[in-house]
């Protein structure tokens, strides 16, 4: 077999998964702070941040919290006084930022695009701070294929990329001391809430409350409609 053909057999097993990965789950860093004790029938009730005013698409995401609450054994109070801990929730996306793909091709006779230019994305600067152990800006993860060109590239596209969060925090009612810290991020070529939220949550609650001060990665798989 040709260098060429060994290097085009190589390559197509690895294009495939890059897009059977992007086609099936959302890449999510997940970073938590947390002293929660141990279930033993507290009661929560759900709010909105201060810069969320709430609403029926609150509503909806709110929904989703309760149910993993539930499902981990604690009970939702009928009023914010009555409840041990109150869960406040903050939820959003940016306008996007544009990037641009170098496509590639070592063999131009065959008219075939092949592999991509790496380099770093945006910085990601939690709401929290930094998390862990980590004091780069670049964690894990947050590689962005689309950014340099190694002078192969034979024309430019350009997509946009939105970054998503979703905020958690927990707060005893008592003294108003806080029990849990959360952010979910993730980057996507969707801004549509009602599809990134639900993952954003569910990632969120994977393995939930989390090492404190970890920054883990969780791929959630996408649901097909």
């Amino acid at each position: 077999m040709s260098l060429q053909k060994k290097l085009l057999t190589f390559a197509a097993p690895i294009a495939l998964l890059g897009l059977s990965a992007c086609a099936t789950g959302l890449p999510t860093e997940v970073s938590r702070f947390q002293a929660m004790p141990a279930p033993q029938g507290e009661s929560f009730v759900i709010v909105p941040d201060e810069g969320n005013k709430g609403g029926l698409e609150f509503s909806q995401y709110a929904g989703l919290v309760r149910q993993h609450l539930v499902s981990l054994g604690y009970n939702e109070a009928p009023s914010r006084q009555a409840a041990s801990f109150v869960v406040e929730l903050d939820y959003g996306v940016d306008e996007g930022r544009d990037r641009v793909v170098a496509r590639h091709d070592p063999f131009p006779r065959f008219g075939r695009p092949y592999g991509y230019g790496y380099g770093y994305g945006r910085p990601y600067y939690p709401r929290f701070g930094y998390y862990g152990r980590h004091r780069s800006p670049f964690y894990y993860g947050w590689h962005d294929p689309y950014l340099y060109d190694d002078g192969l590239a034979t024309r430019l596209e350009s997509y946009t990329v939105y970054t998503s969060h979703l905020d958690m925090e927990i707060r005893r009612t008592a003294d108003g001391q806080s029990l849990f810290e959360g952010r979910a991020e993730a980057r996507s070529r969707d801004d549509d809430l009602t599809e990134l939220v639900p993952n954003l949550v569910e990632a969120m609650f994977t393995d939930f409350p989390g090492r404190s001060g970890e920054t883990v990665r969780i791929t959630v798989p996408t649901k097909r409609r």
